[in-house]
């Protein structure tokens, strides 16, 4: 396997190593949560814990589609297969942490969707949901204001611009936020048949169990 100039074969290893001893150390930080009183700073502690996850998964998928034209299909595949995997696991940590305490779901909701989101292949682009799981508004549209920039002056390619542009709005009607009757067409006109079945079993950020059900199918496909 060659990555040129990018990711070298040892590095993902290395980096798929650290994610699942993370993976252990959350739900060890979980266990001591349960043991101890649940205030404010031991809430605060664990969604950065969660964040950090979350970031480091993100990056491994940002970093193997960098890398995908010097890869063979296979390997691309297994990889990424990989690192769904992963990210279905620390769901399903999340769904145990979250499990029973108001105050976590209140604070962890929109993670747990855009988890889900990114396992059912919703959404493919990592920023996005990596700003969608921190409930960040204000970046997204400020990112899909910088994309409208790049298509203008030819930076972004067409396709790769609606697929985004999908996924930005999606996020934003999912965390509340208003859209114009001008991106709800777009949005009705470019959906694909995933993101509307996600949007189809997801009408609020409550309904995380229809969600991981579909999650939970895409996965099952990726494994045939």
């Amino acid at each position: 396997m060659h990555f040129g100039a990018g990711r070298q074969p040892a590095e993902f290893k290395a980096l798929r190593d650290q994610i699942t001893k993370y993976i252990l150390y959350v739900g060890l930080f979980y266990l001591e949560i349960k043991m101890a009183s649940r205030g404010k700073t031991e809430t605060s502690k664990l969604k950065q814990n969660l964040e950090e996850q979350l970031d480091r998964l993100m990056q491994q998928l940002q970093d193997l589609e960098e890398c995908r034209e010097e890869l063979d299909a296979d390997e691309y595949e297994e990889t990424k297969k990989e690192t769904l995997e992963q990210l279905s696991e620390f769901n399903d940590s999340l769904k145990k942490i979250m499990s029973g305490n108001m105050t976590l779901v209140d604070e962890l909701s929109g993670m747990q969707l855009a988890i889900q989101a990114a396992i059912s292949q919703a959404f493919k682009t990592p920023e996005v949901i990596r700003l969608f799981a921190k409930k960040q508004p204000g970046q997204l549209r400020t990112r899909l204001a910088e994309m409208d920039r790049d298509l203008m002056v030819g930076k972004l390619e067409r396709g790769l611009y609606t697929q985004q542009k999908v996924e930005i709005l999606t996020a934003l009607r999912k965390l509340g936020e208003k859209l114009t009757a001008d991106d709800e067409a777009f949005l009705s006109a470019n959906a694909g048949a995933i993101l509307s079945q996600f949007e189809k079993v997801s009408t609020d950020l409550g309904s995380g169990d229809k969600v991981l059900a579909l999650a939970s199918f895409e996965v099952e496909k990726t494994k045939k």
